[in-house]
């Protein structure tokens, strides 16, 4: 006597050949007959459609698909409002340059140069410009800004602020996967 699993309608059953050539279930049925003719359901490929489990499914898989761009997308805005702040009025940010006086032209310069920056790894960030390196520039931008800001303020609310931001950019330099906004 052998067992050996037989494919039926998208199912598996394991049978037993028994003398005379009958085949047995292995399920403990106790039928002989000369072929089996029952089969176990196949397996459920997910939630019916239409339901709330099938749409939380699909809203999962898209968030999952889509998070690293959204992310990526939503730090290079944040990054381009202050970096277009500190062009527009350097004056208001020289402050935060805590090694210069406020008032110092070398401060409004650093300032002015920090805002282009910030603009231009926004820039990348939001087009998909080499994005884990964006995203690697960025946490050393915002590691930057986090130093300042203790230094010049300690422990704030724009300090807590700045490391969320801060865990934002950290997690995108490891997003491997990355989507376009626009596909061709």
């Amino acid at each position: 006597m052998s067992a050996s699993p037989v494919q039926t309608g998208g199912g598996t059953t394991t049978v037993r050949r028994v003398p005379g050539g009958g085949i047995n279930e292995a399920a403990g049925r106790g039928r002989v007959g000369r072929a089996a003719t029952t089969a176990s359901p196949p397996p459920a490929a997910g939630p019916a459609p239409g339901t709330v489990a099938a749409l939380l499914e699909r809203g999962t898989a898209f968030a999952e698909a889509w998070a690293p761009t959204a992310a990526r997308v939503l730090l290079g805005l944040v990054l381009a409002w202050f970096g277009y702040h500190e062009l527009v009025d350097p004056l208001l940010w020289t402050g935060y340059v805590h090694v210069l006086p406020a008032t110092s032209h070398v401060a409004e310069v650093l300032v002015l140069a920090h805002g282009w920056l910030l603009v231009l790894v926004a820039v990348a960030l939001v087009a998909g410009i080499a994005p884990r390196l964006a995203a690697a520039v960025a946490v050393l931008l915002m590691t930057e800004i986090v130093i300042s800001l203790i230094a010049t303020g300690g422990l704030s609310d724009l300090v807590l602020r700045d490391v969320g931001v801060l865990g934002l950019a950290i997690s995108l330099t490891g997003s491997k996967r990355q989507r376009l906004l626009l596909r061709r």
